[in-house]
């Protein structure tokens, strides 16, 4: 494909990082994220109630960390698999697990289970849209504009229907609240 897109970004099919292939750079990445699951539990565990008053406790709020606490407790490992799908969830399960002592054999099964299945998607996902997009810029860049508009106006209106519903149940917004 010799067009603008390629000069920018390669064919999903013949991308690289750093001279490696794009499937070594997301296996790297697979590990190195499964390696702070690891560091995020026994942080976690060590520290117990003691993180719950960090900044990072104080941050969340008590009532979040309960929620996280309860979908833990009734979940278990299988939530630690899923939270790699939520997003804010996927920073705060893992500690919390750790805090909540959860059984670290299958903590280690359901994050190494999270992280060959989250990675992959996420990586070569995000990287063939990129190239799709680009590709269709250089096509049509009336239509990359358009198709970004859209998207953007789709992500404000998400945004802007969380932080209604937050209003109307009382809950902080996370994005507004001043820091402590």
């Amino acid at each position: 494909m010799d067009t603008l897109a390629a000069s920018f970004i390669p064919s999903p099919t013949q991308a690289s990082l750093f001279g490696l292939p794009l499937w070594l750079v997301t296996l790297v990445g697979g590990a190195a994220l499964f390696g702070a699951f690891q560091v995020y539990y026994w942080v976690g565990r060590r520290l117990g109630e003691k993180l719950y008053e960090s900044r990072v406790g104080a941050r969340l709020g008590r009532g979040r960390i309960q929620k996280v606490e309860k979908v833990v407790a009734r979940w278990g490992a299988l939530a630690v698999y899923a939270c790699f799908w939520v997003p804010m969830l996927r920073h705060t399960l893992p500690w919390v697990a750790g805090v909540l002592r959860v059984s670290y054999p299958w903590y280690v099964v359901a994050s190494a289970l999270g992280c060959l299945t989250w990675v992959p998607v996420t990586m070569f996902g995000l990287y063939t849209v990129i190239w799709g997009w680009l590709a269709l810029a250089t096509r049509s860049p009336l239509a990359a504009a358009g198709a970004a508009v859209a998207l953007a106006a789709v992500i404000a209106a998400v945004v802007l229907v969380r932080r209604r519903r937050r209003r109307a149940t009382g809950e902080p917004d996370l994005i507004a609240s001043p820091r402590p």
